[in-house]
């Protein structure tokens, strides 16, 4: 049996990275999606792929700082699919890169309500949703930035990721006496668009790999096999955890 069979599930950030990868890999292990991003041709082109791979998707389109879109979501998985089991809460933005007293008020905030205001919104809708089912599994795209490592020019990403966490964690505690698990996903750096800027040359990418344990960084495909993990039912006494899946990059000196 497919490990999210007859499972629904919210992807965000789904047009591109690990978002997409993500939705590539629940739909293939059974999962009926709901696509969430801002760009609608990119959504209408994953949808297709799902449903040419033999499954099941629909995409809607939007800014996941808007609390009307992320109620719309929820609202979609429950119209189309019945319910939702699954919210993968990945959308973000690495944001403005500058030292801490250089980062304007307004490009703080923006990364902020990007990253974290973004999510805890979602969650607001899709908590009471898998309440409703019975429980289900949240996962929230954090970092090893700010957690384990703090990266100079990266304040305003740091402190929204950290805020993830705790996110999850206080989440866990509320729900998790109706089955509705959360946790953090902590990827190392992946090979993504948001990425390109810290490895657009071969010195640049050998510099970042070199951090790593594993001397490389990930590919999205191996962020979504982690991501599957905290999803499904392998992981079903795993509650407001900080899941690193980072290459090794937290413990490494060499």
């Amino acid at each position: 049996m497919k490990a999210l069979q007859d499972k629904v599930a919210l992807v965000t950030g789904a047009s591109s990275g690990i978002g997409h990868a993500t939705a590539r890999l629940f739909a293939r292990e059974g999962a009926k999606l709901v696509v969430a991003a801002r760009r609608q041709a990119e959504l209408n082109a994953l949808v297709d792929r799902i449903v040419t791979d033999g499954g099941e998707a629909v995409a809607l389109a939007g800014d996941v700082r808007d609390e009307a879109y992320a109620q719309a979501l929820v609202e979609l998985a429950v119209q189309r699919y019945g319910g939702l089991d699954i919210a993968f809460n990945n959308a973000g933005t690495l944001g403005e890169v500058a030292p801490m007293p250089q980062i304007t008020r307004e490009a703080w905030q923006h990364t902020l309500d990007a990253n974290l205001t973004s999510a805890f919104l979602g969650a607001r809708h899709q908590v009471p949703a898998m309440v409703k089912r019975g429980g289900g599994s949240l996962i929230f795209t954090s970092s090893f930035v700010g957690h384990t490592v703090g990266f100079p020019g990266m304040a305003a990403y740091a402190a929204a990721k950290a805020g993830l966490i705790a996110l999850a964690q206080v989440t866990a505690a509320e729900f998790g006496a109706q089955r509705v698990r959360a946790n953090a996903l902590l990827p190392g750096g992946t090979d993504t668009p948001m990425a390109a800027p810290l490895v657009g040359t071969p010195e640049a990418r050998a510099a970042l790999s070199s951090l790593f344990a594993l001397k490389r960084i990930a590919a999205p495909e191996e962020i979504a096999q982690a991501a599957l993990f905290l999803a499904s039912d392998a992981s079903s006494f795993v509650t407001g955890t900080a899941l690193l899946a980072d290459g090794g990059v937290s413990i490494n000196r060499s």
